[in-house]
């Protein structure tokens, strides 16, 4: 299981810059055959991030078998108004893991 730690400033004003960072600590399994016994391991690494505010998608990154453990992850946007942004990241093999964060503009 993942866990993933946002970081958002606690207040904004309209149409203020603000910056958001993520960090996703992410198990990550490379995949493969393990020549000794011969099972093969199938990959498990993050391979969508995307963040949506007031319904919007406001930041989309696809990623690569070169990404770190533990992606961390920095971008910024404009504070519109009060509203939750949905954080999702998406792993190999279909698994989603989301979180919202709220922010307050005022």
């Amino acid at each position: 299981m993942a866990q993933m730690r946002i970081r958002v400033p606690k207040t904004a004003k309209p149409g203020e810059v603000v910056e958001i960072r993520t960090l996703a600590m992410h198990p990550m399994v490379r995949g493969g055959r393990n020549d000794a016994t011969g099972v093969v391991t199938p990959r498990r690494i993050i391979n969508t991030f995307r963040a949506v505010y007031g319904g919007e998608e406001i930041f989309r990154m696809d990623l690569s078998q070169g990404i770190a453990t533990n992606p961390y992850i920095a971008f910024t946007t404009v504070a519109r108004e009060t509203g939750d942004i949905l954080f999702e990241w998406h792993e190999d093999g279909g698994a989603v893991f989301a979180k919202t964060v709220r922010l307050i503009v005022q």
